[in-house]
């Protein structure tokens, strides 16, 4: 009889559990897919460049700029806020993403971050879940990047340019386990502030990776909203006001009446978004050269929700 009664408390349970994974609900015997707010990134390389201001950003005189080939990214936060004057955490948070004391301070959780590409889902939540109200801008905080870029070396065959990967870390710091950049895994096991990249080639079947730390503070981390709600300083908080479908400043709006899911697409400005300080004016980036990376903060983000 025991044995009847857990098996039957596990399998109810077991329901319940795939039930709330499904987002769905019964009423009178019928099966209801509950609406939900659904993030989802884009990676635009001809998206407007901006500054930290969200200013048109220019490169510098002795810098040279590239836009990616992004393959994945990662969220740490996601949160709405309702006003130019809302501070940081003062908006619905939706999504706070694991962090850990392992390397000493507190950090991102690289190994529990989730990653996604191009057009793929980040992040959803039950619109039921949602404080209905008026949501003006959003803040999402990016932590991680994978991307390809073009490099240059007097080893290569040809005219000396070949494609490496690049896993960058822009979190205000990260905890890393191991992480592999493309094929390569390397290991870490400690605490990595903003900033902190690796790069992986293979050059006649040979592989060979590099890692480095841009400068403290370099990191672009666009907000046009600064003057009313600024961000922590060393964070990768990226601010956007919200449009509509035809790309028309709107706020995003809840009612807590919705019957269909609100996609929000995130789209990203990775327009010349790795930035290197040029060595040898051969407007490559050329690590062993001595050209050295500077910044690669995305360059704007734009919030549309349909």
């Amino acid at each position: 009889m025991k044995k009847i009664i857990l098996f039957s408390l596990a399998t109810a349970l077991l329901t319940f559990s795939c039930k709330k994974k499904d987002n769905t609900s019964e009423d009178d015997g019928h099966t209801h897919t509950e609406p939900k707010l659904i993030f989802k990134f884009k990676f635009d390389p001809n998206q407007v460049r901006l500054d930290n201001l969200g200013n048109v950003s220019t490169i510098p005189a002795n810098h040279r700029a590239q836009s990616p080939t992004f393959n994945k990214m990662s969220a740490h936060y996601v949160e709405l806020a309702p006003g130019d004057l809302t501070a940081v955490g003062a908006g619905k948070i939706l999504y706070h993403a694991p962090e850990t004391t392992a390397g000493g301070s507190t950090a991102i959780d690289f190994n529990q971050s989730v990653r996604v590409g191009d057009g793929q889902e980040f992040f959803s939540v039950p619109l039921k879940n949602v404080t209905a109200g008026t949501y003006k801008w959003l803040r999402v905080s990016l932590a991680y990047q994978n991307y390809d870029i073009v490099y240059k070396d007097t080893v290569l065959p040809g005219n000396d340019l070949g494609t490496g990967t690049i896993a960058s870390f822009v979190g205000y710091n990260t905890y890393i386990g191991n992480y592999t950049i493309k094929s390569q895994t390397q290991t870490v096991n400690a605490n990595k502030l903003q900033g902190y990249w690796g790069f992986e080639t293979n050059v006649f079947g040979t592989y060979f990776t590099l890692s480095g730390q841009t400068p403290p503070s370099s990191t672009t981390v666009v907000n046009p909203n600064f003057a009313n709600s600024p961000i922590p300083a060393g964070s990768c908080l990226v601010t956007g006001q919200f449009v509509n479908s035809s790309g028309s400043n709107a706020p995003l709006t809840i009612t807590g009446t919705e019957e269909h899911d609100i996609i929000i697409t995130v789209s990203l400005s990775t327009n010349n978004s790795f930035e290197w300080k040029e060595n040898n004016n051969d407007n490559y980036f050329q690590p062993t050269a001595g050209d050295t990376v500077v910044d690669m903060g995305l360059r704007g983000m734009i919030p549309k929700w349909e």
